[in-house]
């Protein structure tokens, strides 16, 4: 299993993020779409999260609330594509900044020893990325990568 890659290209509003898990893709799928297992991994290890709806489909609904002592922060979007063990195509809003939605595309590639994720946001502009970055996003993504990576080799 290999850490996180995180790429932010300078002057574009796009950000990657790559890791393989030792796993398949079905295991890996799952564990990201099982709406009691995402509360597990989902967010800095730091905030807890609350999953208030998570219908992992084309056309489905997600909405989660992460907390801490200054605050709730919500999140929600649609799964526009969702092929299970696949692919899943997804908006993303963070409801302190309404109207700066995202657009994620997310893929599931089988390898010798796993599945390797890659994930690729496009923010709205560059401005709205680089402040997502500012806020610790990145953070926020290995924290989120490597929850997941340990809740996959619990549920095997």
């Amino acid at each position: 299993m290999n850490g996180t890659t995180i790429n932010t290209p300078a002057g574009t509003p796009f950000v990657e993020v790559t890791r393989e898990f030792a796993a398949t893709p079905a295991q890996l799928f799952r564990v990201m779409s099982d709406r009691d297992l995402v509360a597990q991994w989902l967010g800095p290890r730091n905030l807890e999260a609350t999953i208030e709806e998570y219908d992992v489909r084309t056309g489905g609904k997600y909405r989660y609330i992460h907390k801490d002592e200054s605050g709730e922060y919500a999140f929600r979007g649609v799964f526009h594509t969702v092929e299970p063990d696949r692919l899943v195509i997804q908006t993303f809003e963070w409801e302190g900044a309404p109207g700066e939605v995202c657009i994620e595309k997310m893929t599931l590639e089988p390898t010798e020893k796993g599945v390797r994720l890659h994930q690729r946001s496009v923010f709205p502009s560059v401005e709205a990325r680089d402040q997502s970055i500012e806020y610790g996003m990145a953070n926020g993504i290995e924290d989120s990568m490597d929850r997941l990576a340990e809740l996959v080799a619990k549920e095997g």
